[in-house]
């Protein structure tokens, strides 16, 4: 049994979500509102209308108060690798560490170098030359979103490495695969996509508002015209791409998709949930019903995990415990497989430090044979394997629930501003406002399913999160996890207090 301070793995990772979340809040609006900015600045550059790029200037002030924060809180979470998770660090840095080395070499700089033409170029520089560099940000700051996420996505679904059992670290050997992995790619498209639309709503948001106290009437419904069909657009794009997504996780991560859709026993025709509450006494294996109440669509869960109405989706049960019947693998065997593979990895160690070739090849042979269950040695029990299921499963609903609204609300929005009729609909116009809180909510429950959905696991069936953290006082992690509250604290603080002021301006102080 591995020994480990749990107190110290769980303040790890209540400081590594704490600066997750807080970072999210930043980099969605990044990604949605740069776009944005070049759509309005194309236009100006079309038409020659003089309102299109105070407009233009107006959203680019705000997008850059939002990214300067953003920065700075994704610096401090990239840090923390090093701080509190060294094991994992020194474990997967070949391969986790290369996108991320992309990330700042070649994204970050692209971003960097044509951010400073974007804010003070204007009258210093032509118009094509500055809408050129507006849209090199834009494209930059997604490219800096893709390394991460393929960062992200590998630890989801490990591929294009092999493990090195001489140093006990994951070496790289497909760099290709690893980026156009199906995983890097569907969370990719879904995570960008969701920005858009993110960034869409925050100018729904605010020219709502405006439009409220009667301020800046035109500018308001020229926004609202040009987020409408960004945001509808990307509306659609987020149900194809999280549709995507779902299939990906129901082929490399079956349990967390057991976890998000409350699934306990496998069902053929499995039926898709479409709102319910989860029994949370409910344990792997007992007879207690999981939900208190559920309504499902029929068949449509298998269809979603397999391309195939009629198919069998395993649940949780079947995951834990295995299901000969459907030629499922539970994690009982899966740990026994696994205790051997840590335990012919010890035998090879330390015949190769006694010097005795023979002994390392036969036990490295063994070791081969059950390599690919390596994590699950590590795991004390069968249902260790199971993520928070309450949490996994509503965080999902609220994200597609508030997801299903949203397209609506763009098209409303875009029907009425184009029929001139926007300000006579005063009941629609309080309905934006909460827009862009709404669809923060939606982005934070998102990454909530992704990644307490693939708990235990900091790499997918390798590498359980206890056996990824520094060995350091868990003292040292609760106060710099108070320390990151505070100064986040503030810094969100000090982004509200300069975004509102700035809103209250409006774009006839540009």
């Amino acid at each position: 049994m591995l020994d480990v301070d749990l107190s110290l793995v769980n303040w790890s990772r209540a400081q590594f979500a704490l600066t997750a979340m807080y970072h999210w809040i930043f980099v969605p609006l990044t990604l949605g509102l740069s776009f944005l900015c070049a759509m309005f600045e194309s236009i100006f550059v079309r038409t020659g209308n003089e309102k299109w790029k105070a407009i233009t200037r107006f959203w680019m002030t705000l997008f850059g108060i939002n990214f300067a924060i953003g920065v700075a809180t994704g610096i401090i979470l990239e840090f923390q690798f090093g701080t509190n998770w060294s094991n994992y660090s020194w474990m997967v840095g070949d391969i986790f560490g290369a996108p991320l080395a992309v990330e700042g070499i070649f994204a970050f700089f692209l971003e960097a170098t044509f951010f400073a033409v974007m804010f003070f170029g204007w009258n210093r520089v032509s118009k094509s030359f500055h809408l050129f560099s507006t849209w090199m940000v834009a494209i930059g700051s997604n490219l800096s979103a893709l390394w991460i996420l393929v960062a992200n996505a590998w630890m989801q679904n490990p591929v294009g490495m092999a493990f090195n059992p001489e140093t006990a670290r994951f070496e790289m050997e497909n760099f290709w695969a690893v980026l156009f992995s199906p995983v890097a790619m569907s969370k990719f498209t879904h995570t960008t996509s969701s920005g858009f639309l993110l960034g869409s709503l925050f100018v729904l948001t605010i020219s709502c508002w405006y439009l409220l106290k009667g301020r800046h009437v035109e500018m308001a419904k020229k926004s609202i015209v040009v987020a409408s069909v960004f945001g509808l657009l990307s509306s659609i794009f987020v149900a194809f791409t999280g549709d995507e997504a779902a299939f990906e996780v129901a082929q490399k991560q079956p349990m967390k998709l057991a976890a998000f859709e409350g699934l306990y026993k496998g069902e053929t025709n499995a039926g898709l949930v479409a709102m319910g509450m989860i029994n949370g006494d409910k344990k792997p294996g007992d007879s207690q019903q999981p939900f208190l109440f559920e309504l499902k669509a029929p068949g449509l869960l298998s269809l979603l995990a397999n391309r195939k109405t009629g198919s069998f989706v395993p649940g949780i049960d079947d995951l834990v415990y295995g299901n000969k019947e459907h030629n499922v693998m539970g994690v009982t065997e899966k740990m026994s497989k696994g205790k051997l593979a840590v335990a012919d990895l010890t035998a090879f160690k330390q015949a190769r430090k006694a010097k005795d070739v023979v002994a390392a090849q036969a036990a490295l042979t063994r070791f081969n044979t059950n390599k690919e269950y390596l994590g699950y040695g590590y795991l004390n029990s069968p249902e260790e394997a199971v993520p928070p299921v309450s949490t996994a499963f509503y965080s999902f609903h609220i994200m597609v629930i508030l997801g299903s609204i949203f397209p609506v609300l763009f098209l409303a929005f875009l029907f009425l501003t184009i029929k001139g009729k926007i300000t006579e609909q005063r009941w629609l116009l309080p309905l934006g406002v909460p827009a862009f809180f709404l669809g923060l909510i939606a982005q934070q429950m998102g990454w909530v399913v992704a990644e307490v959905g693939r708990q235990p696991w900091a790499i997918q069936g390798l590498m359980p999160v206890k056996v990824a953290t520094t060995n350091i006082a868990v003292g040292h992690v609760q106060a710099t996890f108070f320390m990151f509250l505070a100064v986040f604290t503030l810094l969100l603080i000090a982004e509200i207090k300069i975004m509102l002021k700035q809103i209250s301006i409006g774009p006839e102080g540009m």
